[in-house]
């Protein structure tokens, strides 16, 4: 059993056990990966916990007319079952519908030799038990190959530079800075009377940021962005790229972007792409109630401290600006 699976399956049932009696139901990811899963957590289990079922609920047809649902979509949920949802690579032979929301547990298991939990309902685990170890293991994984995936959307990270209003002299954070692309535009903006750090909680991405040569355009900081590792009311800017869809809290983690900016300072919320394409790109649609969406990012930035400036999302780029209160 490949190591990352077993650190996987593990927590899970450190997790569950204490929860018993219980049903766990696993479904999405490619054909056969469902039960592939299902039977190496029920292995992950201790002895005194063997007569649990875990079971893995394939091919059922949901609402959708000829065409196969995930299970999770046609389960109702219960207090005596827990539903697991593996978002699949590119066989995945699942419409995703409700599947993915409904569920307690996501795994991303588009590498099956790699599968990272990426959402847990806090009433099986408090995010601080697993989010910093299974978001470092996601992205440690993409790290060495990220900017050769992704080093064409540079222009676009140096636009959103330009419409974040960074001035000389500004104090600018890079919070989830990843391998680092917006920081020789930051840098260039702020000038060498301003400073610039670039934070992430993932090690191999600060370092293929320093590989890419720049430590030169920032200090580069290891740090979690729902602890920042600065001053309250000491930055100007904040820029966030791909982060805040990623926090498993957005009000908590977008109040303690707030609590670091000064009022009147500026977050600039960015992806190199819009909702829609971001989507289909990790085969799924966008759905109601998303947190990136208007309708929600507004009242979840003036829950936080910010105030919403203005929102687009259009197919190269999603910006949103918001004030510090």
């Amino acid at each position: 059993m490949p190591e990352r699976i077993a650190e996987v399956t593990a927590l899970l049932a450190e997790v569950l056990a204490p929860r018993a009696p219980l049903t766990v139901i696993v479904d999405g990811g490619d054909p056969g990966a469902a039960a592939a899963f299902a039977a190496r957590l029920a292995a992950a289990f201790p002895p005194t916990a063997r007569a649990w079922n875990v079971d893995a609920v394939l091919g059922l047809t949901g609402p959708g007319p000829g065409m196969f649902d995930s299970a999770l979509n046609v389960l109702e949920p219960a207090t005596d079952q827990v539903l697991v949802f593996l978002r699949g690579g590119p066989r995945h032979r699942f419409a995703e519908g409700d599947g993915e929301r409904r569920a307690q547990v996501v795994i991303d298991h588009r590498d099956p030799d790699w599968p990272v939990i990426r959402h847990l309902h806090p009433d099986l685990a408090d995010p601080d038990r697993w989010y910093l170890s299974e978001s470092q293991a996601f992205f440690a994984a993409r790290a060495a190959g990220w900017d050769a995936k992704f080093g064409d959307d540079m222009p676009r990270y140096a636009e959103a530079v330009r419409l974040a209003g960074v001035r000389p002299g500004h104090v600018v954070l890079d919070v989830g800075c990843g391998t680092g692309r917006a920081l020789p535009a930051l840098s260039a903006a702020a000038g060498p009377t301003g400073r610039v750090l670039g934070l992430d909680f993932t090690p191999g991405m600060l370092e293929a940021a320093r590989k890419a040569g720049r430590d030169d355009d920032a200090t580069l900081v290891l740090a979690d962005a729902r602890r920042l590792p600065v001053a309250a009311a000491s930055t100007d800017v904040i820029f966030a790229a791909g982060l805040v869809h990623h926090l498993p809290d957005p009000l908590a983690g977008l109040a303690e972007l707030a609590r670091v900016t000064r009022p009147g300072g500026v977050l600039a919320i960015f992806h190199p792409t819009g909702r829609a394409q971001l989507a289909t790109r990790h085969g799924r649609t966008l759905r109601p109630g998303e947190p990136m969406s208007e309708e929600c990012l507004g009242p979840l930035l003036s829950g936080s401290g910010w105030r919403l400036r203005s929102y687009e999302d259009v197919p190269d780029r999603f910006l949103a600006l918001a004030d510090r209160l």
